[in-house]
């Protein structure tokens, strides 16, 4: 196999390739070897037919597309192995040129990684903004662990209200026919919880126990069974039970029997520490996407569409896992929202642009400040894992496959990237 490299030109290179009869020759032999046992004909074993005969059945190019699609990938990568500089961000457009038994000749035009010609990134200086607590938020946090701790007392002299916890049946239809799912007996809802679909707990407040209803509802444009969305309903209910919530007073008592603090005070001086702590986590994250900004828009590269259409396709992707978990499908959410994925990629195609420019920048700075990984650095962030994972280090070591080390090792030089740039830089 012999290849010549033309000259880089916007952002593209043209490799051209070709294989002389001989070697081509091997190759169809080859894909003859691999993909005769497709083929029955009278008189020979299955997998046994020669060559020849084969080809003169069903012509002599028979082998070239196999031969061609398992050469092609591989003496591709054998170029990129020898070029150094030729680091490609997606597959090669391939044009054939000559495809004869005298050989084979044929182009990968390579998009090619872009150049970053880097703007100031050391000696910037960005301000963190300062963070305060207030008493409300403490009291909202408190509000919180008393719902938690709350419990239900069992009433029968009153209707049911918002906050409730009703026991009841009920029984769904549309158009006058029961739908799967849509009935259940001995079921509990807090009332007001949204939990239900809408207007369904809104209409039974008020009602009392033994008494029965029809609740007039409709199901969400976008909810998970197509044939539901958008349809009314009628669900027959019958309340069984009351039962009322009743919250622990805020005391000096609640604090003791819920926390390892003795007094409401100190549990509200931790409430306050940890909101700050939380705070100051978001500020600093803040603080260091504007430093990442500065460093960003200040640097220069041409970004090729295929690494924003791939990172288009990532974000999508990603959207549709969050939907699908859910239990919602993106095409309905793209109905419901009026729009269409082609308006929804190009909605957010200055976001995909500027994530792939970021990345590119920080990969860039990596190599200007030689920032690598080492096993101690792999050491060090196992170590770490490991007790989240309830694991030792050695058993986490093991389980780390290929795949997953090279994302421990990204996520390290992630790490040490932000951390250069903090050292380099100023946050005030």
């Amino acid at each position: 196999m012999k290849y010549t490299r033309g000259e880089k030109k916007d952002g593209k290179i043209v490799i051209e390739f070709s294989l002389d009869a001989k070697e081509w020759e091997k190759e169809v032999e080859n894909a003859y070897n691999k993909n005769k046992g497709r083929y029955n004909i009278d008189g020979f074993r299955k997998g046994k037919v020669p060559r020849s005969v084969l080809e003169k059945t069903f012509g002599e190019y028979l082998f070239y597309e196999d031969a061609f699609n398992e050469m092609c990938p591989r003496v591709y990568q054998e170029m990129l192995d020898k070029e150094a500089d030729i680091f490609p961000v997606d597959y090669p457009e391939i044009d054939v040129k000559s495809f004869t038994k005298e050989g084979v000749k044929f182009t990968a035009t390579v998009t090619l990684l872009p150049e970053v010609k880097l703007g100031e990134y050391k000696g910037l200086e960005v301000k963190k903004r300062k963070v305060s607590v207030s008493a409300p938020e403490v009291e909202g946090e408190l509000k919180s662990m008393q719902e938690k701790h709350a419990r239900f007392v069992e009433v029968t002299d009153r209707a049911a209200k918002n906050g409730d916890l009703v026991n009841l049946n009920y029984s769904g239809s549309v158009d006058g026919v029961k739908f799967d799912g849509g009935t259940a007996e001995d079921q509990e809802l807090e009332l007001g919880s949204h939990t239900f679909i809408e207007g369904f707990e809104e209409q039974m407040v008020g009602m009392t126990i033994g008494e029965e209803k029809d609740l007039n509802v409709t199901f969400p444009e976008a909810y998970h069974s197509e044939a539901l969305a958008g349809k009314p309903a009628v669900f027959a209910v019958k309340l069984l039970g009351i039962r009322e919530k009743q919250l622990p007073e805020l005391n000096d008592e609640f604090a003791a029997d819920t926390t390892e603090f003795s007094t409401l005070e100190e549990l509200k001086a931790d409430i306050k520490k940890h909101i700050k702590e939380h705070k100051e986590h978001h500020a600093d994250v803040d603080a260091e996407n504007e430093l990442i900004k500065k460093i960003v828009d200040a640097s220069e590269v041409e970004i090729p569409a295929v690494m924003v259409e791939n990172q288009l396709d990532r974000m999508v992707e990603d959207v549709q896992n969050r939907l699908a978990y859910q239990g919602l499908k993106f095409e309905d959410y793209l109905a419901y929202t009026g729009s269409s994925m082609e308006a929804y990629r190009d909605s957010r195609k200055d976001e995909a642009k500027n994530a792939v420019k970021t990345t590119l920048v920080l990969e860039e700075i990596v190599k200007a400040e030689k920032i690598e990984v080492t096993e101690a650095d792999i050491d060090a962030k196992l170590e770490e894992l490991a007790p989240r994972m309830g694991k030792t280090v050695e058993e986490l070591k093991k389980t780390v496959v290929k795949g997953q080390e090279e994302y421990l090792k990204n996520t390290i030089i992630s790490e040490k990237v932000i951390k250069v740039i903090k050292d380099l830089n100023k946050i005030v």
